[in-house]
């Protein structure tokens, strides 16, 4: 009797797997193509002389992306953009990298305390602590400036380099640090010789997902930012919700030129990335023999 049950329950299960695998094959497919028919929605709209009530539109034209450019200045939001993404994954690899070698390398009183402070930008809505560094920066008068919208792009990106450098430096051996050491080499030839090419992944890894971070992140942007020190997120979202009147198509075509510059970085990223390196914190030692 007992076997007849076991038999019974082998056969349900491969039933059970296989409709669990459909649902999430379903629901994953119902996912993409509802993202994928709003982003077709808007790149034909982008393109449309008018489209009402039909299938397709009557006639297509690129007329409006040119608009958009002259009535956003999106060759100025841009410029902003390029500057201001540049300079905060700049300053954030210049700063995260030094820092995540001592979290690494080094033990000391409060390291666990220092690296939860580092990490808390990442898992706290960044809404949370924007408003009162707005408040700050207005009273700093920095609000408005280049300046200040880099400071406050750096927040959550240094701490980001931090995570993402950390596993590198874990993962290389020390006893090649001290093998440069017995050979001669000072701190700086070390650095520029040793660590630089060894480290060079990691860096590249998180400067690349720090530049497509920096271009979508709208909330800290949008609470400091000016009117000329808009980013090309913070201007997408005046297009949409300012006062005034403005063609659908030219906004759409504002949004297709934000996502294809979005989409651009984020393929290079993984082009350059591997994913399973952000997660691996495997640290080999020596073996003693």
């Amino acid at each position: 009797m007992s076997s007849m049950n076991t038999q019974q329950m082998h056969e349900k299960d491969p039933l059970r797997d296989r409709a669990w695998r459909a649902l999430v094959w379903g629901l994953i497919a119902f996912f993409l193509v509802n993202v994928g028919m709003m982003i077709i929605a808007v790149a034909t709209n982008s393109v449309a002389t008018r489209w009402l009530g039909t299938w397709l539109p009557e006639a297509y034209t690129l007329s409006w992306y040119v608009s958009a450019w002259k009535e956003f200045q999106l060759g100025h939001v841009l410029v902003v953009t390029v500057v201001v993404v540049f300079s905060v994954v700049f300053l954030s690899l210049l700063i995260g990298v030094p820092a995540a070698y001592t979290l690494a390398r080094k033990d000391f009183r409060g390291k666990k305390l220092l690296t939860l402070l580092f990490l808390l930008p990442l898992m706290v809505p960044p809404i949370t602590y924007g408003i009162p560094l707005a408040t700050v920066m207005y009273q700093l008068h920095l609000a408005g400036t280049l300046p200040g919208v880099i400071i406050a792009n750096m927040i959550p990106a240094l701490p980001f380099v931090i995570l993402v450098m950390t596993p590198f430096v874990e993962q290389i051996d020390t006893n090649i640090e001290s093998a440069a050491r017995v050979f001669g080499a000072n701190t700086r030839q070390m650095f520029l010789y040793t660590l630089v090419p060894l480290l060079a992944p990691g860096v590249l890894a998180a400067g690349l997902l720090v530049l497509v971070r920096t271009v979508a992140m709208f909330e800290l942007t949008f609470l400091v930012a000016g009117p000329d020190t808009q980013t090309l997120v913070v201007a997408l979202y005046y297009a949409v919700f300012a006062a005034g009147v403005r063609a659908g198509q030219s906004v759409d075509a504002m949004a297709m030129i934000y996502m294809a510059i979005t989409v651009l970085w984020l393929l290079i990223a993984l082009r350059f990335v591997n994913p399973t390196q952000l997660v691996s914190r495997v640290k080999e030692h020596p073996v003693k023999a």
